[in-house]
Protein backbone atom coordinates (compact mmCIF):
# COMPACT_ATOMS: atom_id res chain seq x y z
CA UNK A 1 0.00 0.00 0.00
CA UNK A 2 1.36 3.42 -0.91
CA UNK A 3 1.12 6.18 1.63
CA UNK A 4 0.95 9.77 0.46
CA UNK A 5 3.76 11.97 1.77
CA UNK A 6 2.73 13.90 4.83
CA UNK A 7 3.26 17.64 5.02
CA UNK A 8 4.01 18.51 8.60
CA UNK A 9 5.30 21.72 10.09
CA UNK A 10 7.92 20.98 12.71
CA UNK A 11 7.77 23.26 15.70
CA UNK A 12 10.00 23.04 18.74
CA UNK A 13 8.16 22.24 21.92
CA UNK A 14 8.55 24.56 24.88
CA UNK A 15 10.75 23.59 27.76
CA UNK A 16 8.85 21.24 29.97
CA UNK A 17 9.66 19.77 33.36
CA UNK A 18 9.80 16.11 34.14
CA UNK A 19 8.53 14.38 37.23
CA UNK A 20 8.82 10.62 37.31
CA UNK A 21 6.29 9.22 39.76
CA UNK A 22 5.91 5.60 40.56
CA UNK A 23 2.34 5.09 41.70
CA UNK A 24 1.18 2.08 43.64
CA UNK A 25 -2.11 0.33 43.08
CA UNK A 26 -4.24 -1.16 45.83
CA UNK A 27 -7.50 -3.01 46.02
CA UNK A 28 -9.98 -3.79 48.72
CA UNK A 29 -11.14 -7.36 49.33
CA UNK A 30 -14.67 -8.06 48.21
CA UNK A 31 -17.18 -8.66 51.01
CA UNK A 32 -18.21 -12.25 51.55
CA UNK A 33 -21.54 -13.61 52.70
CA UNK A 34 -21.96 -14.09 56.47
CA UNK A 35 -24.44 -16.94 56.26
CA UNK A 36 -27.23 -14.86 57.84
CA UNK A 37 -30.71 -16.35 57.52
CA UNK A 38 -33.77 -14.61 56.12
CA UNK A 39 -35.75 -12.25 58.33
CA UNK A 40 -39.15 -12.66 60.01
CA UNK A 41 -41.00 -12.29 56.71
CA UNK A 42 -39.92 -15.77 55.56
CA UNK A 43 -37.51 -14.79 52.77
CA UNK A 44 -36.61 -17.21 49.98
CA UNK A 45 -33.24 -17.88 51.58
CA UNK A 46 -34.93 -18.96 54.81
CA UNK A 47 -37.60 -21.05 53.05
CA UNK A 48 -35.33 -22.97 50.69
CA UNK A 49 -32.60 -23.60 53.21
CA UNK A 50 -30.00 -21.66 51.23
CA UNK A 51 -28.73 -19.59 54.13
CA UNK A 52 -25.05 -18.78 53.63
CA UNK A 53 -25.40 -18.61 49.82
CA UNK A 54 -24.59 -15.34 48.03
CA UNK A 55 -27.56 -13.07 47.53
CA UNK A 56 -28.95 -12.55 44.04
CA UNK A 57 -27.42 -9.10 43.96
CA UNK A 58 -24.01 -10.47 44.85
CA UNK A 59 -24.08 -13.32 42.35
CA UNK A 60 -25.13 -11.03 39.52
CA UNK A 61 -22.37 -8.48 40.14
CA UNK A 62 -20.13 -8.44 37.07
CA UNK A 63 -16.44 -9.16 37.62
CA UNK A 64 -14.13 -6.14 37.73
CA UNK A 65 -12.83 -4.96 34.38
CA UNK A 66 -9.21 -5.91 33.67
CA UNK A 67 -6.77 -3.07 34.17
CA UNK A 68 -5.45 -1.29 31.09
CA UNK A 69 -2.47 0.12 32.98
CA UNK A 70 0.67 -1.67 34.09
CA UNK A 71 2.11 0.17 37.09
CA UNK A 72 5.88 0.01 37.67
CA UNK A 73 6.94 -3.06 39.64
CA UNK A 74 10.49 -1.98 40.54
CA UNK A 75 13.23 -2.12 41.46
CA UNK A 76 13.93 1.42 40.27
CA UNK A 77 16.89 1.78 37.92
CA UNK A 78 19.68 4.29 38.46
CA UNK A 79 18.70 6.76 35.75
CA UNK A 80 20.79 9.91 35.38
CA UNK A 81 20.15 12.94 33.19
CA UNK A 82 22.61 13.15 30.32
CA UNK A 83 21.06 15.80 28.10
CA UNK A 84 18.36 18.47 28.14
CA UNK A 85 16.06 18.94 25.18
CA UNK A 86 13.43 21.61 24.61
CA UNK A 87 10.89 18.89 25.46
CA UNK A 88 12.49 17.59 28.64
CA UNK A 89 15.60 15.66 29.71
CA UNK A 90 17.01 12.43 28.33
CA UNK A 91 18.03 9.97 31.02
CA UNK A 92 20.50 7.10 30.78
CA UNK A 93 21.35 3.95 32.68
CA UNK A 94 23.47 0.86 32.16
CA UNK A 95 21.21 -2.16 32.06
CA UNK A 96 22.54 -5.60 32.93
CA UNK A 97 19.91 -8.02 31.69
CA UNK A 98 18.79 -10.75 34.08
CA UNK A 99 17.87 -13.05 31.18
CA UNK A 100 20.69 -12.29 28.72
CA UNK A 101 23.58 -11.33 30.98
CA UNK A 102 24.31 -8.49 28.52
CA UNK A 103 25.25 -5.10 29.94
CA UNK A 104 24.66 -2.01 27.79
CA UNK A 105 23.53 1.59 27.82
CA UNK A 106 19.86 2.52 27.53
CA UNK A 107 18.55 6.09 27.15
CA UNK A 108 14.98 7.07 28.08
CA UNK A 109 12.86 10.14 27.40
CA UNK A 110 9.47 10.64 29.02
CA UNK A 111 6.83 12.78 27.31
CA UNK A 112 5.76 15.96 29.13
CA UNK A 113 2.38 14.38 29.92
CA UNK A 114 4.06 11.66 31.99
CA UNK A 115 4.93 14.08 34.80
CA UNK A 116 1.56 15.87 34.76
CA UNK A 117 -0.45 15.04 37.92
CA UNK A 118 -3.54 14.58 35.71
CA UNK A 119 -1.83 11.49 34.24
CA UNK A 120 -0.59 10.03 37.53
CA UNK A 121 -2.56 6.81 36.98
CA UNK A 122 -2.17 6.67 33.20
CA UNK A 123 -0.09 4.13 31.31
CA UNK A 124 1.83 5.31 28.25
CA UNK A 125 2.75 3.57 24.97
CA UNK A 126 6.42 2.68 24.46
CA UNK A 127 8.50 3.23 21.31
CA UNK A 128 11.97 1.68 21.15
CA UNK A 129 14.33 3.41 18.72
CA UNK A 130 17.37 1.85 17.04
CA UNK A 131 20.16 3.81 15.37
CA UNK A 132 21.98 3.35 12.10
CA UNK A 133 25.54 2.12 12.03
CA UNK A 134 27.18 0.02 14.70
CA UNK A 135 25.56 1.90 17.62
CA UNK A 136 28.05 0.65 20.20
CA UNK A 137 28.02 3.10 23.12
CA UNK A 138 25.75 5.61 21.35
CA UNK A 139 22.28 6.00 19.87
CA UNK A 140 21.70 8.78 17.32
CA UNK A 141 18.07 9.25 18.43
CA UNK A 142 19.46 10.89 21.57
CA UNK A 143 21.20 13.83 19.89
CA UNK A 144 20.04 16.87 17.96
CA UNK A 145 20.52 15.21 14.56
CA UNK A 146 17.25 13.36 15.10
CA UNK A 147 15.18 15.60 17.43
CA UNK A 148 12.33 13.14 17.83
CA UNK A 149 11.70 14.33 21.40
CA UNK A 150 10.83 17.91 20.38
CA UNK A 151 8.93 16.83 17.27
CA UNK A 152 7.02 14.17 19.19
CA UNK A 153 6.03 16.59 21.96
CA UNK A 154 4.75 19.12 19.42
CA UNK A 155 2.76 16.51 17.48
CA UNK A 156 1.25 15.23 20.74
CA UNK A 157 0.28 18.79 21.69
CA UNK A 158 -1.44 19.14 18.30
CA UNK A 159 -3.25 15.81 18.75
CA UNK A 160 -1.45 14.22 15.81
CA UNK A 161 0.62 11.64 17.70
CA UNK A 162 0.62 9.76 20.97
CA UNK A 163 2.91 10.86 23.80
CA UNK A 164 5.33 7.93 23.64
CA UNK A 165 7.89 6.84 26.20
CA UNK A 166 11.03 6.71 24.04
CA UNK A 167 13.58 3.98 24.80
CA UNK A 168 16.92 4.16 22.96
CA UNK A 169 19.36 1.28 23.57
CA UNK A 170 22.70 0.45 22.02
CA UNK A 171 22.74 -2.32 19.42
CA UNK A 172 26.30 -3.59 19.70
CA UNK A 173 28.95 -3.95 22.37
CA UNK A 174 31.97 -3.37 20.10
CA UNK A 175 32.63 -0.73 17.44
CA UNK A 176 34.07 -3.07 14.80
CA UNK A 177 31.50 -4.03 12.15
CA UNK A 178 33.09 -7.47 12.01
CA UNK A 179 31.62 -7.93 15.52
CA UNK A 180 28.09 -6.85 14.59
CA UNK A 181 25.51 -8.80 16.60
CA UNK A 182 22.55 -7.87 14.35
CA UNK A 183 20.08 -7.74 17.24
CA UNK A 184 20.24 -11.53 17.52
CA UNK A 185 21.49 -14.31 19.76
CA UNK A 186 24.30 -15.47 17.48
CA UNK A 187 25.70 -18.77 18.82
CA UNK A 188 28.74 -18.17 20.99
CA UNK A 189 28.16 -14.41 21.20
CA UNK A 190 26.50 -12.13 23.80
CA UNK A 191 22.73 -12.62 23.75
CA UNK A 192 21.87 -9.16 22.50
CA UNK A 193 18.61 -10.43 20.96
CA UNK A 194 17.37 -11.56 24.37
CA UNK A 195 18.55 -8.29 25.90
CA UNK A 196 16.54 -6.30 23.35
CA UNK A 197 13.38 -8.41 23.28
CA UNK A 198 13.09 -9.37 26.96
CA UNK A 199 15.42 -7.47 29.29
CA UNK A 200 14.66 -4.00 27.92
CA UNK A 201 10.86 -4.42 28.06
CA UNK A 202 11.23 -5.81 31.60
CA UNK A 203 13.30 -2.75 32.54
CA UNK A 204 10.69 -0.38 31.12
CA UNK A 205 7.84 -2.13 32.92
CA UNK A 206 9.78 -2.10 36.18
CA UNK A 207 10.30 1.67 36.04
CA UNK A 208 7.43 3.33 34.19
CA UNK A 209 3.66 3.32 33.82
CA UNK A 210 2.92 1.52 30.57
CA UNK A 211 -0.01 0.18 28.56
CA UNK A 212 -0.76 -3.38 29.59
CA UNK A 213 -0.21 -5.94 26.84
CA UNK A 214 1.52 -5.52 23.48
CA UNK A 215 -0.89 -3.00 21.93
CA UNK A 216 1.15 -0.03 23.14
CA UNK A 217 4.60 -1.34 22.19
CA UNK A 218 6.33 -0.33 18.95
CA UNK A 219 9.76 -0.32 17.31
CA UNK A 220 11.46 2.02 14.87
CA UNK A 221 14.94 2.30 13.42
CA UNK A 222 16.87 3.62 10.44
CA UNK A 223 19.30 1.66 8.27
CA UNK A 224 20.80 -1.00 10.59
CA UNK A 225 18.13 -0.02 13.09
CA UNK A 226 15.50 -0.81 10.46
CA UNK A 227 16.82 -4.37 10.28
CA UNK A 228 16.47 -4.64 14.05
CA UNK A 229 12.95 -3.20 14.09
CA UNK A 230 11.61 -5.55 11.44
CA UNK A 231 13.34 -8.60 12.83
CA UNK A 232 12.34 -8.10 16.47
CA UNK A 233 8.70 -7.33 15.61
CA UNK A 234 8.26 -10.53 13.61
CA UNK A 235 10.25 -12.67 16.04
CA UNK A 236 8.42 -11.36 19.12
CA UNK A 237 4.80 -10.51 18.25
CA UNK A 238 3.84 -11.26 21.85
CA UNK A 239 5.84 -8.19 22.90
CA UNK A 240 5.50 -5.76 19.96
CA UNK A 241 2.52 -4.83 17.80
CA UNK A 242 4.01 -2.46 15.23
CA UNK A 243 7.32 -1.45 13.69
CA UNK A 244 8.74 1.11 11.27
CA UNK A 245 11.91 0.04 9.43
CA UNK A 246 13.27 3.22 7.80
CA UNK A 247 15.43 2.66 4.69
CA UNK A 248 16.55 -0.76 5.85
CA UNK A 249 18.27 -3.93 4.68
CA UNK A 250 16.89 -7.35 5.52
CA UNK A 251 19.59 -9.97 5.03
CA UNK A 252 21.91 -10.60 8.02
CA UNK A 253 25.53 -10.45 6.90
CA UNK A 254 27.66 -10.28 10.04
CA UNK A 255 30.84 -12.42 9.85
CA UNK A 256 29.83 -13.83 13.24
CA UNK A 257 27.18 -15.98 11.54
CA UNK A 258 29.89 -18.10 9.86
CA UNK A 259 29.20 -21.76 10.58
CA UNK A 260 25.65 -21.01 11.79
CA UNK A 261 23.64 -20.76 8.58
CA UNK A 262 20.43 -22.24 10.01
CA UNK A 263 20.47 -19.74 12.86
CA UNK A 264 21.26 -16.89 10.45
CA UNK A 265 18.23 -17.67 8.32
CA UNK A 266 16.04 -17.98 11.42
CA UNK A 267 17.01 -14.39 12.28
CA UNK A 268 16.69 -12.99 8.77
CA UNK A 269 13.90 -10.46 8.15
CA UNK A 270 14.09 -11.48 4.49
CA UNK A 271 13.16 -15.05 5.46
CA UNK A 272 10.77 -14.12 8.27
CA UNK A 273 8.61 -11.86 6.09
CA UNK A 274 7.86 -14.78 3.75
CA UNK A 275 7.02 -17.27 6.52
CA UNK A 276 5.82 -15.04 9.35
CA UNK A 277 2.62 -15.89 11.19
CA UNK A 278 3.07 -12.82 13.37
CA UNK A 279 0.09 -10.48 13.71
CA UNK A 280 2.18 -7.32 13.44
CA UNK A 281 1.91 -4.14 11.39
CA UNK A 282 4.86 -2.48 9.72
CA UNK A 283 5.59 0.61 7.67
CA UNK A 284 8.66 0.12 5.47
CA UNK A 285 10.19 3.24 3.94
CA UNK A 286 12.71 3.96 1.20
CA UNK A 287 14.36 7.08 -0.16
CA UNK A 288 13.04 7.95 -3.60
CA UNK A 289 16.46 9.14 -4.80
CA UNK A 290 18.04 5.74 -4.18
CA UNK A 291 16.92 3.29 -6.89
CA UNK A 292 18.72 0.34 -5.30
CA UNK A 293 17.05 0.99 -1.96
CA UNK A 294 13.55 1.43 -3.34
CA UNK A 295 13.85 -1.82 -5.31
CA UNK A 296 15.13 -3.68 -2.23
CA UNK A 297 12.40 -2.43 0.09
CA UNK A 298 9.58 -2.92 -2.43
CA UNK A 299 10.67 -6.52 -3.03
CA UNK A 300 10.67 -7.15 0.72
CA UNK A 301 7.22 -5.59 1.20
CA UNK A 302 5.82 -7.75 -1.62
CA UNK A 303 6.66 -10.91 0.32
CA UNK A 304 4.39 -10.08 3.26
CA UNK A 305 1.29 -12.19 3.83
CA UNK A 306 -1.51 -12.06 6.39
CA UNK A 307 -1.60 -11.78 9.32
CA UNK A 308 1.58 -9.72 8.90
CA UNK A 309 0.83 -6.45 7.12
CA UNK A 310 3.40 -4.07 5.63
CA UNK A 311 2.71 -0.66 4.12
CA UNK A 312 5.24 1.09 1.89
CA UNK A 313 6.22 4.76 1.97
CA UNK A 314 8.64 6.33 -0.46
CA UNK A 315 10.16 9.62 0.61
CA UNK A 316 10.23 11.94 -2.42
CA UNK A 317 13.86 12.68 -3.27
CA UNK A 318 14.99 10.98 -0.08
CA UNK A 319 18.56 9.75 0.32
CA UNK A 320 20.16 7.41 2.84
CA UNK A 321 21.15 10.28 5.12
CA UNK A 322 20.45 11.23 8.72
CA UNK A 323 19.12 14.58 7.48
CA UNK A 324 16.49 12.73 5.46
CA UNK A 325 15.70 10.35 8.33
CA UNK A 326 14.91 13.48 10.35
CA UNK A 327 12.31 14.53 7.77
CA UNK A 328 10.60 11.16 8.24
CA UNK A 329 9.89 11.65 11.95
CA UNK A 330 6.42 13.25 11.62
CA UNK A 331 5.28 10.67 9.04
CA UNK A 332 6.41 7.75 11.16
CA UNK A 333 5.10 9.02 14.50
CA UNK A 334 1.69 9.71 13.00
CA UNK A 335 1.60 6.22 11.45
CA UNK A 336 2.63 4.59 14.73
CA UNK A 337 -0.08 6.54 16.57
CA UNK A 338 -2.70 5.11 14.21
CA UNK A 339 -1.45 1.56 14.74
CA UNK A 340 -0.66 1.50 18.46
CA UNK A 341 -2.78 2.16 21.52
CA UNK A 342 -2.48 5.58 23.09
CA UNK A 343 -2.29 6.41 26.81
CA UNK A 344 -4.64 4.28 28.88
CA UNK A 345 -6.36 4.90 32.20
CA UNK A 346 -8.68 2.79 34.38
CA UNK A 347 -10.65 5.84 35.56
Amino acid sequence: MLLKPARTVLAAAGALGLAVSLAACGSSPAPTGDGAKGGKDGSAAARDGSSGSPSAAQSSTPPPKPSKVLMPSGPAADLKKVRDTAAGPIMMTTLTGAKSGVSGKVWVWLPPEYGDPKFAKTGFPVLTLYAGGQSAGYNTWTDNQLPIQEIGAQLSKEGKAHPFILVMPVQNLETAEARALECSDIPGQPKIGTWMSQDIPDFVKANFRTVKGRDGWGLMGASTGAFCSAKLAMAHPDVFKAAVPIDGYFNPDSPLWKGHEAERLANSPDQLIATSKADVRMLATAGGANAYETKLVKAWVAKAAAPTTVEYYEQPGGKHLTSDFKKMIPVTLEWLSKNLAGPQSDD
